[in-house]
């Protein structure tokens, strides 16, 4: 015989909201916009209705993200293009957390593009 846990979770956009917008902690003192949400996400994906699903896109597009940057450095002492590809990094990763933390108010799924799903 199973028993089923039937906890209800809380709905708060807010904390969603927020946790999108730790991303852009990177640009603001250079390192958390990982940390941080990998934090807030760990810590209420269980007890916030939705959390889980903006935490793991958060982290695959973090991650991604990350992967671009180290892929982009070969490519800046090979052909000079990894400094565009900085570049976009830079602009996609200041918009999309943003627009997903816009979403996330409204209770919308998240949308990041170029993400690998790691998680």
């Amino acid at each position: 015989m199973e028993l089923v846990s039937t906890t209800s979770l809380r709905k708060d956009n807010t904390l969603v909201a927020i946790t999108h917008l730790t991303q852009l902690l990177h640009y603001v003192t250079g390192f958390g916009g990982f940390i941080v949400p990998l934090i807030i996400w760990a810590t209420s994906r269980n007890n916030v209705e939705g959390m889980d699903e903006h935490g793991k896109s958060i982290i695959n597009f973090q991650l991604s993200m990350l992967l671009y940057i180290v892929l982009s450095i070969p490519a800046i002492l090979l052909l000079g293009l990894g400094i565009l590809t900085f570049i976009g990094v830079g602009i996609i990763g200041f918009i999309l957390p943003i627009i997903n933390a816009i979403k996330a108010s409204n209770g919308e799924p998240p949308s990041y593009f170029l993400t690998i799903k790691f998680f």
